[in-house]
């Protein structure tokens, strides 16, 4: 009795176990198909070459004025410390950019002067806090054979919103070159000051909120 007890208790058991091994084994199944299905998708980017962007020759030109005298424009240049484009069957496909903000230029004045340290200051930039400027393409869309729209999630003062703009790009044997434009809201990254915005009277001092972007980039095969 006691030997058909223990066979009882065993048969028992691997009755309680079996639905639990192998729903068990179609649950690996079923997450091995994902992961499958999850690794195959960014195949297409294997067929992508990767082009550094030359920091030397590769510039943002900035622009901001005031809402009254939209004629008193300050214009200045803003320089690459480092990025990459990812090109595919001689189309932009994706890429990364990094801007130094430090390096922040008034054409007429230099690197050094009133306007300048303003734009560095936590009034505008805080570039002490927050030195670089990111940009990452997260999509390509062809216009035609030299005009895209290019739509990127751009970082200023830690913050993150997305963005999109036309540009063109040429892609000539080893050289990629790019032109873009795009005009950007600074509030949206805490740019605030003397904006309309957020205070009032400012009268003939209100700043627009619009800062425009020219970029000029130009990369190498690796």
């Amino acid at each position: 009795m006691k030997i058909f007890r223990n066979r009882t208790s065993l048969l028992y058991l691997i009755l309680i176990m079996a639905p639990l091994f192998f729903g068990c084994r179609g649950r690996v199944k079923e997450e091995n198909k994902i992961i499958a299905s999850a690794s195959s998708a960014p195949l297409s980017r294997v067929t992508s070459e990767k082009y550094s962007i030359d920091k030397k020759v590769s510039v943002v030109t900035w622009k901001g004025s005031k809402v009254f005298a939209p004629e008193q424009a300050h214009t200045g240049y803003v320089y690459v410390s480092k990025g990459e484009l990812m090109i595919e069957k001689g189309q932009l496909a994706g890429g990364a950019v990094e801007v130094d903000m430090n390096t922040i230029t008034d054409p007429v004045h230099g690197s050094d002067n009133d306007l300048i340290n303003h734009l560095k200051d936590a009034d505008f930039f805080d570039v002490k806090k927050f030195p670089i400027t990111t940009f990452v393409i997260t999509r390509v869309a062809s216009v035609n054979a030299e005009n895209i729209n290019v739509t990127g999630n751009l970082t200023i003062k830690g913050i993150t919103h997305a963005v999109t703009f036309p540009a063109k790009i040429e892609v000539k044997g080893e050289i990629v070159n790019a032109i873009g434009k795009v005009t950007i809201d600074r509030t949206k990254w805490d740019v605030r000051y003397n904006s309309g915005k957020f205070y009032d009277n400012l009268a003939d001092k209100a700043i627009s909120d619009d800062i425009e972007f020219d970029m000029k980039i130009v990369a190498t095969k690796d």
